[in-house]
């Protein structure tokens, strides 16, 4: 059975902390703005380079948005529906996607964020309860995708393309 050395699994521990702080601060930071979010676009980046290390990213985030605004009934949305975007990334770094199906893959979740949060409606409230919902917010949908769509086309590759020359000088 292969090793890893402590330095090297330190190391690995403290980028998924940095992530994890850097997606949750950059919610937290444009929070005020509807539905404009790097969120996406991180765990994007995250799942590529961090491949199934990036679920404990993920479930850190969930939780601290919990701890942060409250474990309300909005929540129970982001237990699932950041778990999703992690299996299309997924998929997108097998079929070796480019930077436009990237793009318009995170502008497609962010398009249908609202239906597959409609499930927690669709428990609570019944199907009328679940369209009413997910109809009103289609507004929001469509900047979320479009918001998504900009900063994933414009964002992600120069970001991958640092962290590479960061990890070929060490220091990433």
């Amino acid at each position: 059975m292969k090793t890893t050395p402590p330095q090297l699994e330190v190391r690995r521990l403290v980028q998924l902390a940095l992530a994890t702080a850097a997606l949750f601060g950059g919610q937290v930071a444009l929070a005020p703005l509807p539905n404009v979010e790097i969120v996406t676009l991180l765990l994007m980046l995250y799942t590529h380079w961090f491949q199934r290390q990036a679920l404990a990213i993920i479930t850190v985030f969930v939780l601290l948005e919990g701890i942060y605004y409250g474990f309300y009934f909005w929540w129970w949305g982001y237990v699932y529906i950041w778990f999703l975007l992690w299996l299309l990334c997924r998929l997108l770094d097998r079929l070796r996607a480019g930077r436009l199906a990237r793009a318009a893959a995170g502008g497609l979740y962010g398009l249908g964020f609202g239906l597959l949060y409609a499930f927690i409606y669709l428990l609570a409230g019944g199907w009328q309860t679940a369209v009413a919902w997910w109809i009103s917010g289609l507004p929001f949908d469509l900047l979320h995708g479009v918001s998504n769509f900009l900063l994933i086309f414009f964002l992600y590759p120069p970001l991958d393309r640092l962290r590479t020359r960061l990890i070929r000088t060490g220091r990433g």
